[in-house]
């Protein structure tokens, strides 16, 4: 038989894949470089597929049908321009087999119960040393938050959009910039798609405007997570709620915990663990990797554990991990990787380069942002609760309404002008803007629809 046929012969017959040395093992009369010519043929007619990178690239039949699962198409493959470790490429080399060769495993408690605080470390100090000098910021030695505010209007379209493009969000940048910017919803796309971007801008704004108060504690994650899932879910009582049902994880072997006391213990267990870190990197990297595995949530686990991962970062006047141009496909099997093998090494990988990503934007733009408005810098909470007061309160005029809650609060020589600055506020208000002030749309329509805006 042909050197082909040999090969082909031997991948049709492997349940599991087989790697090149595999084949060559099986095959000594075959030299490398023509095994090698002859599975870039067969790869190109389409009769074998390949997965993974490297030594632990493994070849399957391109034709099965035998109900084993889907292969890894060249679409879906990891991206090759992110730098992986030796151990990504083994984890990746798993995860990237047929679903049914891989073996069914259920949630770890041993995972977590080992990671001991500031013994353990997912990032060695060196990659620790790393992010800091990457993630520096001119506002480090601010008060908390300081940053975050300052980038605020630039923050809340990335990390929005990027955010909610790994969920399959097809919403552009340009998209997502006009309906937070303007509450303008693009055109032709799905009210999911529109809800998921609004709800990721209320989060983002949920952490920076109560940095000084959040903490990775019930009450924050719950109120991140139901900000998230606000009129996403099918069963809405599950917003910002402990999972009461099991769950399947989609394109995974992988079954998380199903029992709410067991979801509800591990949980504290998670929290206790993540608020004794010191290290704002690895604290953040530790909700990344611990969040999504709990799965505490009926849905929308990942998405929290993103805005999660960058509290401490805020906190730290840090750059933020948007995870700007971060693949969809490259996240999946990070995060598969922990899910099925109860390894980091691949997210770790994926989390530094996309980090590098983010502080190259960021620092960049820094130097360009105008100063913010002193005046609206001091009187803020003073102008968002006389907005709400507005709004929610229809039947008062409102310029008697400003008038009086600034008197009431504002030293007289600053009067005139922070009572301008809520006016000009008002008058540019729009969907887009309302969660800012705690308030709904239906508020703000009713508020309208009586002063003819």
């Amino acid at each position: 038989m042909s050197s082909t046929t040999n090969l082909l012969n031997r991948i049709r017959a492997s349940q599991n894949g087989l790697t090149l040395a595999e084949l060559l093992t099986a095959h000594p009369g075959i030299a490398r470089r023509t095994a090698q010519r002859v599975i870039a043929k067969l790869i190109e007619s389409g009769q074998v597929a390949a997965t993974g990178a490297g030594r632990a690239r493994r070849y399957f039949r391109a034709d099965d049908q035998s109900g084993r699962g889907a292969l890894v198409t060249q679409a879906d493959a990891f991206p090759p321009f992110i730098p992986l470790s030796a151990d990504s490429q083994d984890i990746l080399a798993y995860i990237d087999r047929p679903h049914a060769a891989r073996k069914p495993v259920g949630y770890q408690g041993d995972f977590l119960e080992a990671y001991r605080p500031n013994q353990t470390w997912y990032l060695s100090e060196s990659l620790r040393r790393q992010l800091h000098n990457m993630g520096r910021t001119p506002d480090v030695d601010e008060p908390a938050g300081t940053y975050s505010r300052a980038i605020l209007n630039r923050l809340l379209i990335d990390l929005s959009w990027a955010s909610s493009h790994l969920e399959g969000n097809t919403y552009s940048r340009l998209d997502t910039r006009a309906l937070i910017e303007h509450g303008k919803a693009a055109w032709g796309k799905a009210a999911i798609e529109t809800q998921m971007i609004l709800n990721h801008k209320t989060a983002i704004e949920l952490l920076v405007e109560n940095i000084d108060s959040a903490a990775f504690n019930r009450y924050t994650l719950m109120n991140l997570h139901s900000a998230l899932a606000e009129n996403l879910l099918p069963n809405p009582a599950d917003e910002g709620r402990i999972r009461q049902h099991a769950v399947d994880i989609g394109k995974s072997v992988y079954r998380p915990l199903s029992t709410p006391q067991q979801i509800e213990d591990a949980l504290d267990v998670l929290l206790g663990k993540a608020n004794q870190i010191g290290d704002p990197f690895e604290q953040s990297f530790f909700m990344m990797v611990h969040l999504p595995y709990l799965q505490p949530f009926a849905d929308i686990n990942k998405r929290t554990s993103r805005l999660a991962a960058n509290l401490p970062l805020f906190r730290a006047n840090l750059c933020p991990l948007t995870f700007l141009g971060v693949p969809e496909q490259a996240y999946g099997r990070a995060t598969l990787g922990v899910y099925e093998m109860t390894r980091v090494e691949l997210l770790r990988d994926l989390y530094i380069w996309a980090y590098e990503r983010s502080t190259q934007e960021y620092l960049a733009i820094k130097q360009d942002l105008a100063e913010p408005d002193p005046l609206r810098l001091a009187w803020r909470d003073c102008l968002k609760r006389t907005i709400r007061a507005v709004i929610t309160q229809p039947e008062l005029e409102p310029l008697s309404c400003i008038a009086r809650a600034v008197a009431a609060r504002v030293p007289e020589r600053e009067q005139v002008g922070v009572q301008a600055l809520i006016v000009e506020e008002l008058r540019r208000l729009h969907e887009g803007v309302l969660a800012r002030y705690g308030l709904r749309p239906s508020e703000y329509a009713t508020w309208k629809a009586v002063h003819g805006r």
